[in-house]
């Protein structure tokens, strides 16, 4: 099962300012910014999605990095094994056209497995 990084989450409470820190401070450049406010970087080819706290999302939330996604070609047997592990699985969804979970990992901490398509 081939997995690579798909991105790095940070919440904040402004993500503008926050963007601008990653910009001005480790030479980060902007991919897309949404009308909701979410901010996309390229961190010298690792993604940083920048938002606040979603109403939208059910599922504990914090500010900082709050959690790092894993695309997977095998979403069914990548969440086997990690219910054969014994990990905790906050939440699965569907959302854009795939299978995504929230992992919950040691000291609050997420990973999120995205259903590479």
């Amino acid at each position: 099962m081939a997995m690579e990084i798909g991105h790095v989450h940070i919440k904040t409470y402004d993500p503008k300012k926050t963007a601008q820190f990653y910009i001005d401070n480790f030479g980060a450049t902007m991919k897309n910014e949404a009308p909701n406010g979410n901010i996309q970087l390229d961190l010298h080819g690792l993604q940083l999605n920048v938002t606040t706290i979603s109403a939208a999302q059910n599922r504990k939330q914090m500010m900082g990095i709050e959690h790092i996604a894993v695309q997977t070609d095998d979403y069914a047997g990548a969440v086997a094994k990690l219910k054969g592990n014994g990990a905790h699985i906050m939440l699965e969804q569907f959302n854009n056209g795939r299978h995504v979970a929230f992992i919950e990992a040691p000291d609050g901490a997420q990973m999120e497995l995205i259903e590479k398509v």
